[in-house]
């Protein structure tokens, strides 16, 4: 009898064998369904029940936020005042894992009606839905990965899946870039990052801790106890950036039992660190203080041109651009 760890284990793999077999599955048929959404001008129609319907919910919200219009339309209420929400020629995207879904199949004649494009993503395309919509998206009829081989689990994850393929395709079938996502997330954080620049989220220099190399440590940690954001930005007298000191760097030397009086600021600073500038977006200086073996909290902010440095730019900075 398998233990909990082995079930989970087996799961994951059996799921991740079936993503891997579905890529092979996209084909012509696939470049179909994203030319005809991309070509009309209105919105796409997600219909299901049930998890079908979740995962539905979730590809519509995916499908909207990457630049292809999307609703979600549940397969029961349809019948009940919510067809309102279709016009003439709207794309229908079926989702059931049968294709047999009796709340799905009672809408084909009325989709038809509205002279609708009907595609159905199913898991067996001699089904109705397969046998009955214009495009076709198989997923496949591998089992489900759970203990019982009855929860939906490979099924939805495949038909999420799916989903996410084809808002990808759509995006570059339209030169959806950063800046497009960007205008429909303005209020959260990958929105802001794209749209918001160090210079507009930085320390300005003159708040920050500011010495010379020639400063004695204990110059230097009263100077940063002045103005605590982490850092001081070693100057030369025109204001051109040659070295950092953090407070890693102070703590470091402390340990190493070193003399604050006659230590100076040199012995310890980062000579030519890692810098940003004012034009570059938050996102690209998060990812410049994040995706490195070991991680930096500030960065100083310089002048591209003359290295004149202009201020300091923390994490903290960086999420809490925005808010306020």
């Amino acid at each position: 009898m398998s233990t909990p760890l082995q079930s989970a284990r087996a799961l994951l793999k059996a799921e991740a064998e079936a993503l891997a077999e579905l890529a092979t599955r996209l084909d012509g048929t696939f470049t179909k369904v994203v030319d005809l959404i991309a070509a009309h001008q209105g919105k796409v129609v997600l219909c299901g029940v049930g998890k079908s319907g979740l995962i539905a919910q979730k590809i519509a919200a995916t499908l909207c936020s990457t630049g292809t219009p999307a609703i979600f339309l549940h397969a029961a209420d349809a019948v009940h005042g919510d067809l309102g929400i279709l016009q003439a020629g709207d794309p229908v995207l079926l989702i059931s894992r049968s294709g047999s879904t009796a709340e799905a199949v009672r809408l084909l004649p009325l989709f038809r009606s509205f002279k609708s494009p009907i595609i159905a993503m199913v898991g067996n395309g001699q089904s109705p839905l397969g046998t009955q919509a214009d495009f076709v998206l198989d997923i496949g009829a591998r089992p489900e990965a759970d203990p019982l081989g009855l929860v939906p689990t490979t099924s939805a994850l495949l038909t999420l899946a799916l989903g996410d393929a084809l808002a990808a395709a759509l995006m570059t079938k339209r030169g959806f870039g950063a800046s497009d996502f960007a205008r429909f997330h303005p209020a959260g954080q990958l929105g802001r990052n794209l749209l918001l620049t160090v210079g507009e989220a930085m320390q300005p220099i003159e708040r920050c801790a500011k010495v010379n190399a020639s400063s004695t440590l204990r110059e230097t940690v009263i100077t940063m106890t002045a103005h605590p954001h982490g850092a001081a930005c070693v100057l030369e007298a025109e204001g051109k950036l040659v070295g950092l000191i953090t407070d890693g760097d102070l703590r470091r030397a402390l340990s190493r039992g070193i003399d604050l009086n006659s230590a100076k600021a040199a012995d310890v600073m980062t000579r030519n660190p890692v810098q940003t500038h004012p034009a570059v977006s938050l996102g690209e200086a998060a990812r410049v203080m994040e995706d490195r073996p070991s991680q930096i909290s500030v960065l100083p902010v310089t002048d591209a041109a003359t290295g004149h440095c202009l201020g300091l730019l923390r994490i903290h900075d960086i999420y809490q651009a925005g808010l306020v």
